[in-house]
């Protein structure tokens, strides 16, 4: 687990970094401290907590306890939330200061129903929200196709009975080990990722051959048909295979390895 250290409101709140959960857990106490100003955050925290177990709220079984460095230089346990408990908790914070995060938690989950009902929504924000991030037209045209070809992917996963979040994880990792020679982890790990989404890190080419690879494995599905998850896996492997010749024959014509180690740091152009 990585510690490291954010800035809120000039104050620093502690967190941690679960590789193996892909996940970071934040520091109750400083964050409660931060937000209510309360001379006694312990104590806050403490009434918080009855109060939200009388009100019938299961945010405090979310919670876990991390040893995380004191103010006296001593590693020692401490209430630990993840950024969606953490936004719970807040949204029951009565304080000035997590008023901007109600109002922004209220405008997503708005935009979220929108985009349900007009899934065009979605598509014009991710493109602003691409533009405002500094990258260039072409590539987030070329991002945005890429989404459309794994939404494909997944109806398709979704009509074979394939489980989603852990189904869905383990397929994906086959076909991108399969053309890429690394699962999503170790994709991400090569380029510097914690939480960042790995598409939105990825070239033009090593999107080409995401989209190469994802596509195939949705149009073999449809004409094979997999009849259990065993098929399916052996389905993202063909898929992912389509993909790793297209590689192949790319890094043998330009003499360079088509994974890059490039990030959305350093890929806007």
């Amino acid at each position: 687990m990585e510690e490291s250290l954010i800035n809120f409101d000039q104050t620093k709140i502690r967190k941690y970094w679960d590789e193996e959960a892909e996940l970071w857990y934040f520091s109750v106490i400083d964050v409660i401290e931060v937000l209510t100003e309360s001379p006694r955050p312990r104590k806050y925290w403490s009434a918080l907590k009855t109060r939200l177990v009388d009100e019938g709220s299961e945010v405090s079984q979310k919670l876990g306890q991390l040893k995380m460095p004191a103010s006296d230089g001593k590693m020692r346990l401490t209430d630990a939330a993840d950024t969606e408990t953490l936004f719970r908790l807040i949204q029951s914070i009565p304080s000035p200061k997590a008023e901007p995060f109600k109002i922004r938690l209220a405008e997503v989950g708005y935009e979220r129903i929108e985009e349900t009902e007009d899934p065009e929504k979605s598509i014009n924000r991710a493109m602003k929200t691409h533009l405002a991030k500094g990258y260039s037209e072409s590539w987030i045209n070329q991002r945005l196709k890429s989404i459309e070809i794994r939404k494909e992917l997944t109806d398709e996963w979704n009509n074979q009975g394939v489980s989603q979040g852990s189904g869905f994880a383990i397929l994906t990792d086959i076909i991108t080990k399969e053309w890429s020679g690394k699962t999503t982890k170790e994709y991400k790990e090569h380029k510097g990722l914690k939480k960042e989404n790995l598409g939105d890190n990825m070239t033009n080419l090593e999107l080409v051959l995401t989209m190469l690879s994802e596509a195939s494995t949705t149009e073999i599905s449809k004409e094979t048909n997999p009849k259990d998850f065993g098929e399916n896996k052996a389905v993202a492997e063909q898929g992912g295979k389509v993909a790793k010749v297209a590689k192949n024959q790319i890094e043998q014509s330009t003499g360079k390895s088509v994974i890059s180690t490039g990030n959305n740091k350093t890929l806007k152009n």
